[in-house]
């Protein structure tokens, strides 16, 4: 019995987002800092601003992978290798729109470890979600990957 080829990230990715705003929730609690000045107009309007920005990086990658048919779900196995639209910009337009979407969070939230936390997160994000989708496009599309590869950077 043959099984189908995926990347094998079994956590959602936006799951990991979340998780690691609220871990930096948590650690507020415990180890509270007393901020760097984050909670003025100023950051609002940065955090909205991003949160915007993110929107303009989410929405064109979810519409090319509805308009070609692939799966969102990162068990399942890719139809199509994504390389128009923002994908000719960044290859992983939906993990930079949601680490723009968490730091506009974290300016709207004031939460230093928010802050903090960043690098870890997208440690994670490379390293459990990025490294294995990548892994499995090069062994589906070969050749095809690579060339995008050369062509178009990771994050931006």
């Amino acid at each position: 019995m043959k099984t189908k080829d995926h990347p094998g990230v079994y956590i959602p990715p936006p799951l990991i987002y979340v998780a690691v705003f609220f871990f930096s929730v948590l650690l507020q609690k415990l180890f509270p800092l007393k901020g760097i000045g984050l909670n003025s107009e100023k950051t609002l309007i940065i955090g909205w601003i991003l949160i915007l920005l993110s929107l303009l990086l989410t929405f064109p990658a979810l519409w090319r992978f509805l308009v070609s048919k692939n799966s969102l779900i990162p068990i399942k196995s890719a139809n199509s290798l994504q390389t128009e639209g923002i994908y000719s910009f960044t290859r992983n337009p939906m993990y930079l729109g949601l680490i723009v979407l968490y730091t506009g969070v974290a300016f709207l939230k004031g939460n230093d470890w928010t802050f903090i936390l960043i690098p870890l997160l997208i440690i994670i994000v490379q390293l459990y979600v990025i490294r294995k989708e990548e892994n499995y496009l090069q062994r589906v599309f070969g050749e095809k990957f690579n060339d995008y590869v050369k062509k178009v950077r990771r994050w931006i």
